[in-house]
């Protein structure tokens, strides 16, 4: 069933926190150490039940049945123009659906293949440049795809990776386009220097500036000239500002930092974590699902056996998921899903991405700590705009629906 945003803006979900609010204080302290500062949180927050904010599910669209421009296969990044249209990349079917702001269906971009337009395997990005033009990186075809607001197709930028691999793409809302790119150990050829650096495109494509450099993560590496799969290792988290600073953290401790000029570090935030250490029970879960999935997909089981091998396991449960910078300078630091908390149901509906879980801390511009805010369970969010945050929903079925939800409570956002 697809629901329109009048159904379902009268479905205040109030997703909240957990715990206690606070009292409006803060108890933390700010110290400055050669010119950073440094905002040392001490895990109470200051949202208190009367000022905390919430969420509202405003839009959910989406169909297991009927009219196919409202099915999705594999929902990648959705990107929001500035009148409020929704760029939808589905991974699986390989072209983007355009919906206006209250979910009707528009028109659909792209398609597979390798002509001007269309789409390469593992596409996974769309980005909203200036201007409302469409940017979709195409590793496939080692190509940046472009539409124009009204969808017609424009010129496509080269993106080669002969040396270095791109990995996540983000932009602001002004448009500006930021990406990083992952050294590539070439055979035969020196070990490069296992740093990833974030680029600035500019409008034309070229490199514009180096925002910042951090050691390469642990999350994939090759052992003996075979790929591996690090579940639970430490692994780096960056997101954007709109005024193009890089709020960074790795996830083997809870420490994020605000960084300009090149990688400068401004400001570092830190909170309370005590690491708890990975169970047989949780990693045995993550080997069924993983398994599961590689005998969906068709592999026999020597293969299945071959994939199982290079999957390794962290000793201790990292203290994040992934950060994204939200409205307001706000930064927002994901929780890691406790499997042993989980319940039966839960479990048998497992799936690997739902290792980030619903609960959401979130930081004023400043550093401190607000509170907990807890999204819908099996929802991803994609991004923010303004007050909403656009993201994608999973049934008990795994089939996604673009979900829209406001913020309430925010400063200034009312109304």
């Amino acid at each position: 069933m697809r629901l329109n945003g009048t159904i379902t803006a009268a479905l205040l979900l109030g997703f909240t926190a957990g715990c206690a609010g606070g009292d409006g204080s803060w108890g933390g302290t700010v110290t400055d150490s050669a010119g950073v500062t440094l905002v040392a949180n001490d895990g109470r927050a200051i949202w208190s039940d009367a000022s905390r904010w919430t969420l509202s599910e405003e839009l959910r669209f989406g169909e297991v049945e009927g009219d196919p421009n409202y099915q999705f296969g594999q929902i990648g990044m959705i990107s929001v123009a500035s009148d409020g249209r929704m760029f939808v990349l589905d991974a699986q079917a390989l072209h983007i659906k355009v919906f206006d702001d209250n979910g009707r269906y528009i028109q659909t971009l792209g398609g597979p293949g390798s002509g001007p337009g269309e789409l390469g395997r593992g596409v996974g990005f769309c980005l909203m440049a200036a201007g409302d033009t469409v940017w979709v990186p195409d590793l496939m075809n080692q190509r940046i795809n472009r539409w124009a607001p009204d969808g017609a197709v424009l010129p496509s930028i080269p993106l080669p990776f002969s040396q270095m691999l791109p990995a996540t793409f983000r932009y602001t809302s002004a448009g500006e386009i930021t990406y990083q790119v992952r050294p590539i150990p070439l055979p035969n050829a020196p070990a490069p220097d296992s740093m990833d650096t974030i680029l600035l495109f500019g409008s034309d494509g070229s490199i514009a500036d180096t925002l910042m450099r951090f050691p390469t993560g642990e999350g994939f590496g090759i052992r003996g000239g075979a790929p591996q799969f690090n579940v639970w290792y430490p692994e780096p988290a960056w997101d954007v500002t709109d005024g193009l600073k890089i709020v960074y953290g790795v996830s083997d401790n809870y420490r994020f930092g605000i960084y300009s000029d090149g990688g400068t570090p401004e400001r570092i935030v830190t909170m309370p974590f005590d690491a708890a250490e990975v169970t047989d029970r949780e990693r045995q879960v993550v080997l069924d699902f993983l398994r599961e999935m590689a005998t969906d997909q068709g592999a026999p089981p020597e293969r299945v056996a071959q994939f199982l091998s290079m999957v390794n396991f962290g000793e201790y449960i990292p203290a994040f998921s992934t950060i994204l910078s939200g409205p307001r300078g706000t930064v927002w630091v994901q929780h890691i899903q406790s499997i042993g908390d989980m319940t039966e149901e839960e479990l048998e509906g497992f799936n690997i991405q739902d290792l980030g879980a619903p609960d959401w801390d979130v930081f004023d511009a400043d550093g401190r700590y607000l509170g907990v805010i807890t999204m819908p369970h099996r929802f991803a969010p994609r991004g923010f705009a303004n007050d909403r945050i656009y993201g994608v929903w999973r049934d008990e079925l795994d089939v996604a629906y673009v979900t829209r939800l406001r913020i309430l409570g925010m400063p200034g956002m009312e109304g």
